[in-house]
């Protein structure tokens, strides 16, 4: 499983013109999942993007989490951060799981995420063509993989 996690001011995922999340401060999270992804991986994911401490304190020091200052996170799925660019110019997406599997995994990783951060998480529209607007606050920006947990 492959995250990025964007720090934003403001972010939105607009669908056939309408909007289906807005948040203002908080997290976008970009997730894309493999077949051998399981509820280990989303456990362990998850509670590493909770309590990452990428949001400033009272000195402006990157020391708070997302839970610490009570920001909204959105969740969308992305099976392109598992494309092979290895071998020509078309990147392969033979690592990103089937909707089958993914879909199941998607819908535990955003529950498991509420629980986390004990709110709602807004989400986008798995298989969706979405327009993802956001304003990255920093810029912050990690990539985690589950795995490489080092």
């Amino acid at each position: 499983m492959k995250a990025v996690i964007q720090r934003v001011s403001s972010c939105s995922v607009t669908i056939e013109n309408k909007v289906v999340a807005d948040i203002q401060k908080g997290l976008l999270v970009l997730v894309g999942f493999e077949d051998e992804d399981n509820k280990e991986d989303i456990n362990w994911l998850t509670a590493k993007i909770a309590n990452l401490r990428i949001f400033g304190d009272e000195n402006d020091v990157m020391n708070l989490s997302l839970k610490e200052v009570g920001g909204d996170m959105i969740v969308v799925s992305q099976f392109t951060l598992h494309a092979s660019t290895k071998k020509g110019n078309r990147p392969s997406y033979l690592k990103a799981s089937k909707p089958e599997i993914a879909i199941p995994l998607y819908e535990s990783f955003v529950r498991q995420m509420e629980t986390e951060l004990g709110k709602k998480v807004q989400t986008g529209q798995f298989g969706a063509d979405m327009k993802v607007a956001l304003l990255n606050d920093g810029p912050v920006t990690i990539i985690i993989d589950t795995k490489n947990k080092d």
